[in-house]
């Protein structure tokens, strides 16, 4: 494993080893190929703390059962997306699909309710009936930003506590894999307000998980909330670079953790 405090010339940042309770990346898999996976993963496994096998794939993937060897042999835990937690709502199988997470292994169940209509009320009822026998990650923010947008902050704050208080080890603020919905608005632009609220209301922010798809969010939430901030949704060619980011080693962030950031002059 790289020790990227002692091992490099330079000064950065302090970075957990794994496995990490905070500065967690979350890549997810879209449905790559079994070797690209497998290549993937082998060489960022220092930076991938978990992997989430997105929305439904992890059905329509024949080697699925690879792709966790994989992880596994790596110490890199997983979960699968939380559509597929809804859609097995849906259809009234949810033993059946906990009896598949706890078979194929999963590291937590994500617990969500970012498309069909299931109130917030009941969601944290389904963290608890889960969060006996899984570590949960529960989701708040609707995938539609029509709907998200229309949920107050303190709506959303009180999500976040409630699915805290019924058992989720981590709970994420939705936004999807393109970049929209959720924390999101349907352009794409961050709402910043709504983060500030959750960040100043006095939820312990290592217990949050933001989605951040794009290098312009990664980028945001280092620089607001610090290199050890707990990403998810990264993609998996965004590995390495967003730990440059959460380094200073980019020039988004590099006087971001410097004590000293004046001019540098050339010495003659």
């Amino acid at each position: 494993m790289l020790d990227t405090d002692n091992r490099y010339f330079l000064s950065l940042p302090h970075r957990p080893s794994k496995p990490r309770k905070t500065g967690i990346t979350i890549m997810i898999d879209n449905g790559l190929a079994t070797k690209a996976f497998a290549d993937v993963v082998e060489s960022a496994a220092d930076v991938v703390d978990i992997v989430k096998f997105g929305w439904g794939t992890s059905i329509v993937t024949p080697q699925i059962r690879d792709k966790i060897r994989v992880l596994h042999n790596l110490g890199v835990e997983f979960f699968f997306g939380g559509t597929l937690f809804e859609k097995s709502l849906v259809q009234d199988k949810l033993d059946e699909y906990l009896a598949f997470c706890a078979t194929l292994g999963a590291d937590y169940v994500e617990v969500s309710n970012g498309t069909i209509g299931l109130s917030d009320p009941d969601k944290s009822e389904y963290v608890a009936r889960v969060a006996r026998d899984f570590r949960v990650i529960s989701e708040v923010g609707s995938k539609v930003s029509e709907v998200s947008e229309k949920m107050a902050p303190n709506e959303w704050i009180s999500c976040i506590k409630d699915d805290l208080v019924a058992g989720a080890t981590l709970v994420t603020l939705e936004t999807r894999e393109s970049g929209h919905g959720g924390i999101c608005r349907a352009n794409g632009e961050l709402r910043y307000g709504l983060v500030e609220e959750i960040l100043t209301s006095g939820i312990d922010s290592r217990s949050l998980v933001f989605e951040a798809p794009t290098t312009v969010l990664e980028t945001y939430f280092v620089r607001r909330i610090g290199h050890n901030v707990n990403l998810a949704n990264v993609p998996a060619r965004d590995l390495i670079g967003l730990e440059t980011i959460r380094l200073g080693l980019r020039s988004d962030t590099l006087l971001e953790f410097e004590p000293n950031t004046h001019d540098v002059r050339i010495a003659v």
